[in-house]
């Protein structure tokens, strides 16, 4: 299945979830996840299925002043 990851298109296994694309781009802690602008909670990465289309952000802070 082809999905964005940070507005770079990727293809996924059918059945993958947030925690896949999350492993698949090898995010380091901390960061956030949003899928179609979406927040989702770490708690509910394993679970949230992807569908084809769909666009994941996975965001780092950013420090400074």
């Amino acid at each position: 299945m082809n999905v964005t990851i940070n507005q770079k298109n990727t293809d996924l296994p059918d059945n993958a979830t947030v925690a896949d694309a999350v492993a698949h781009v090898q995010a380091r802690p901390p960061f956030a996840v949003a899928v179609n602008t979406q927040f989702v909670p770490k708690t509910r990465y394993a679970e949230h299925a992807l569908a084809a289309g769909d666009a994941i952000e996975i965001i780092s802070p950013v420090t400074g002043g």
